[in-house]
């Protein structure tokens, strides 16, 4: 059964307000317009004219690692987390700097966290990160001890409005060179 652009349009946009998560085109595809013979190319199409239907809105349709989502526009935080009496955890800058670590180079173990931030890195700043979804264990390092290696996950990219990687912003070059003495990086360990 075949409807309207601007129908179809207005059930994706129903879909992704009550979903309470991020869909891609795909799983659009699948469960609320499986009844429609559209293609994924169309609606992608669908959702990029939904996008520009809210761009001069406070709420956004943004693409993220986890698919399409409705959000609020980034200017109007302020002033919108006055509806929240409890206040958004703030982390350390020990956690900080762990989370931008593994983020620019991973997968990474604790070790080579510690020998670039020169100080311990406990496992509490580990596990906060795991247990806010942002971090995984992806394995180990083939190395004397198997130290478990540590990696972003999509709920990163979600929370900090990111599709990939490679919209991290750049470092100073100065900061990507591999450091002598770590494991695999320079040395011949």
């Amino acid at each position: 059964m075949a409807l309207p652009a601007e129908r179809l349009k207005t059930l994706i946009e129903a879909a992704l307000f009550v979903a309470g998560r991020p869909l891609t085109a795909s799983e659009l595809k699948a469960s609320v317009l499986a009844d429609y013979p559209v293609t994924g190319r169309y609606v992608q199409l669908l959702l990029a004219e939904l996008k520009q239907d809210y761009s001069a809105r406070g709420v956004e349709l943004k693409e993220v690692a986890s698919g399409w989502r409705f959000q609020a526009r980034q200017e109007y935080a302020d002033e919108l987390s006055r509806l929240w009496s409890e206040r958004a955890p703030r982390y350390s800058r020990a956690v900080m700097e762990t989370l931008t670590l593994i983020a620019y180079r991973q997968p990474i173990t604790r070790a080579e966290i510690e020998a670039i931030r020169g100080v311990a890195v406990s496992s509490q700043i580990v596990n906060t990160l795991k247990d806010r979804g942002w971090v995984r264990s992806v394995g180990h390092k083939e190395v004397v001890g198997r130290p478990e290696l540590l990696a972003t996950t999509r709920d990163f990219l979600d929370y900090f409005n990111l599709q990939s990687l490679e919209q991290l912003p750049e470092l100073d070059p100065e900061l990507q060179q591999p450091l002598p003495g770590l494991p695999g990086e320079g040395s011949d360990a």
